[in-house]
């Protein structure tokens, strides 16, 4: 399976050293440069973990084609969509919820952080999730506790 990614999830994965998981779920994993440019940022939170997991993995994504938007996504989550659709990804990492109902608009199948980590407690690559949301809440990352709660009960973890 092709996973492409954007900014947030990957620094929600990030915030509870959990990027590997992606690795051992998904055959590849690819981000478009825009992406890294968003992550890659000195100083920013997690942004050496980040920029050292994604070398390999960024891919150039020429902006001129063609996704269905609002002009509410920004250069990374538009540039993740189009290197979804340009090589036929089977799903597309994404936190944000404007970019989540934006991918959906444009048949995206999308994955969020805490689908990762449900994903990979189901192939048995971690025994928890519960631990992990705990350390991305300590972070600066925002999750909502509806999703939380539905992914502690999907784990039988609530």
């Amino acid at each position: 399976m092709i996973l492409i990614a954007d900014s947030s999830a990957l620094i929600a994965l990030a915030s509870c050293n959990s990027l590997s998981l992606l690795d051992s779920l998904f055959q590849e994993v690819s981000i478009p440069k825009e992406v890294y440019n968003e992550i890659a940022v000195k100083g920013k939170q997690f942004s050496e973990d980040l920029k050292s997991y994604l070398q390999n993995k960024i891919v150039q994504v020429d902006l001129n084609e063609f996704i269905i938007s609002d002009d509410s996504l920004d250069l990374g989550e538009l540039s993740a969509m189009l290197l979804y659709k340009k090589v036929k990804a089977d799903l597309l990492l994404v936190d944000d919820k404007k970019g989540r109902k934006i991918a959906k608009l444009n048949e995206i199948k999308i994955i969020g952080s805490l689908g990762v980590l449900i994903l990979a407690k189901s192939k048995n690559l971690i025994s928890e999730i519960k631990p992990l949301i705990l350390q991305m809440k300590k972070s600066e990352i925002y999750l909502a506790e509806d999703i939380v709660d539905y992914a502690l009960q999907v784990t039988k973890e609530l």
